[in-house]
This record gives C-alpha cells, structure tokens and sequence, in this order.
C-alpha cells in the first residue's frame, strides 16, 4: 500500500496553485484534504477548475486560508502559493500546529534581512526562522531537504540561471565576477494580475525587457553563487517577457578561467554534479536549449558552448517556469522530506 500524505494547498487558485493541484491531483502518494482560496470558498476543484473534474479529489472544495482550518484537515504539509509578506504569517501559524511547509514565495529564500528588506522593500516579518529554512534546490541539497520542516522553493529564474553556474563556480572554471545573464520567461510567470502589461494584446507579437537592472529575483541568484563561490557575487541579469504562456530560456556568459585545450572539463564538471539527476538534462557542448522540449515536466535542460574570440563559457538552459520553476520543483523537495522516490508524480511528458 502506497504511504499516503494529507496535504494541503494555500493560495490554490493562481497560476502555481494550479499547477501544484494539478500534479498532487496525479501523485500517487497524495491525498489533498485542504486547498484554500478566498475568492472561491466553498466551491468544488471540479467546478473552478472543469479540467479536474474526472481526477479522484476533485469533489475537494476551496476553504477560507486559515491555519486552525487547515491544520483541521489532518494536513501534514502545507504548500503556500502565495505573495511575498504574506507567506510568513501563514507559516509561523502552521509550523506552531506541527504542520510542515514548503513554501513558493520569496519569504524565506534569503539568508540576510538586508537583502530581504533592499529587495522587497519591507522588513522581513519572520526573521527568526531564515535560520532555519531551507533553500530547496533539490539537486544541491537533498539531505538537509529531508530533515527540514520549512523549504523554501526558489524562484523560477533563480532556477534557470544558477543550476548551470553553480558546478562551474565550485568548480573555478569561470571568472565570478564576469557573470552575465539574460533571461526569457512567459507571461505566466506573473501569475495571475490586472497589470496591463502582461494582457494578451500587450504580451502576444512582443518581446521586452523588464525590471531593469534589480529583477527581485537577482538576491538569491547572488546569494546561492556566491555560497558556491566562497566570495561575494555580482553579476548582470536582464529579464525579458516573451509571449508565451509558460517557459523560461537562460543564456549567460563568464570568463573561462581554462584554455580552449581543456575544455572536457566542463562535461565532466556537469556529469559529476549532475549525472544522476533525473531532472536535469545534459545537452553538452553547442546544443542550446529549447522551452518547447521542457514545457508541462519538471525538467532542466542544459546545453553550453565557448566563444573562443572572447575567452567566455556560454551556457544555456530552459524549463517550465511553472513546473521545475515553481511547482514541479516543490513537488520534488515534497517526494523528498516524505522519503519518497524523488520522481513520484513528476515523470509526465
């Protein structure tokens, strides 16, 4: 018999909110007892959301987000999809009542209170449990994952950009503070907005950037690089809006610190941090990666090539923003703190 986990979903009705309905709906050590939604409280899975309505659960209606309510459920773990500020509130209430969390805001993705503050604009409003979280990429660190009570799900850019730079900075093989990133994400990754910026006629046939130079997202790809650096990382990230509904494609450049000789290194440096990953796929040497090959999974593809005129390694990734950026990868901590196998609900194409 399959080891089955209450759980529950906060903020359940936005864009990660679904996704994360959709593949707790599919997992087969899942039994969803709780999803929460303001706007649709008191109404069926199936009713809000028609696609589900043949999935065992969809009978599960929307609740009031209250922690007393959830903790009700018999929930053993919670998922928050939910805004910046307002995750922390939720979490401490829920840690209180024994229930763990995983969650997909930026609320407990740094490790400084200054950063949070310069970043987000506010103080952090749970400063004593930064400490204690977990930053969850599951490929880095899977052992403090499994005994955490608090993962904090990194963003969907952060993804993109630093699981290919991490090996390499570990490793020394690129220059740290010649990092250069430029990033393209779906209009998804707003989630779900009245900014008319992300509208269907202003989005479709357009490409531009955004939050230019200080993307929120830039504090925990500098903070997670710089740990793997072992020295304080800056580096320039440009963000662009695509017309796509979900996907994100990263290329960024740094300073070879090798020779155009020894280039093996690199294959060999990914084969060792991530050869037995499920998740991330290796491309290798001049194969860029493509969204539409990543879309609706929870995987990374990573591609890397070198420009001999410049003396800079390029390396190249794609994943869906919604499911390896987001809710695939939060599902992949969650196979992991219930020891479970890691790919439990995650292996659709």
């Amino acid at each position: 018999m399959n080891k089955m986990i209450k759980t529950a979903v906060v903020g359940a009705s936005g864009y990660t909110g679904m996704e994360l309905l959709r593949l707790l709906l599919m997992h087969p050590n899942a039994e969803l007892c709780c999803v929460t939604s303001r706007q649709y409280a008191g109404q069926a899975l199936s009713k809000v959301f028609p696609r589900y309505r043949a999935a065992a659960g969809s009978e599960l209606a929307f609740s009031e987000p209250d922690a007393k309510t959830i903790a009700a459920s018999g929930a053993e773990v919670a998922f928050l999809a939910l805004p910046h500020g307002v995750a922390a509130e939720y979490t401490i209430a829920l840690l209180e009542l024994g229930i763990k969390v995983i969650d997909l805001s930026a609320d407990f993705r740094l490790n400084d209170v200054d950063v949070y503050e310069e970043f987000y604009g506010t103080v952090h409003p749970a400063q004593e449990l930064l400490k204690e979280a977990v930053y969850g990429f599951p490929e880095v660190r899977a052992e403090e994952i499994a005994k955490a009570r608090l993962v904090a799900s990194p963003g969907c850019y952060p993804t993109s950009v630093s699981l290919p730079l991490l090996p390499m900075l570990e490793a020394k093989l690129i220059d740290p503070q010649s990092i250069v990133t430029c990033s393209m994400s779906g209009v998804s990754g707003a989630g779900k907005t009245g900014n008319v910026m992300f509208s269907y006629c202003e989005a479709n046939e357009s490409a531009r950037a955004y939050s230019v130079p200080k993307h929120r997202h830039l504090s925990e790809i500098e903070q997670e690089l710089s740990i793997a650096a072992g020295e304080k990382v800056m580096m320039s990230f440009t963000p662009h809006l695509i017309p796509t509904h979900n996907g994100i494609c990263s290329t960024t450049s740094a300073k070879y610190t090798g020779t155009e000789a020894d280039l093996e290194k690199v294959d060999v440096i990914f084969k060792e941090a991530y050869g037995e990953s499920y998740f991330v796929r290796l491309l290798g040497k001049g194969k860029p990666a493509d969204t539409k090959n990543v879309t609706r999974t929870n995987h990374i593809d990573i591609g890397w090539d070198y420009d001999a005129r410049t003396g800079r390694l390029i390396l190249m990734s794609a994943e869906d923003n919604l499911g390896k950026g987001a809710g695939g990868q939060a599902i992949q901590c969650y196979n992991i703190m219930f020891g479970l196998d890691e790919t439990a609900g995650l292996k659709n194409y």
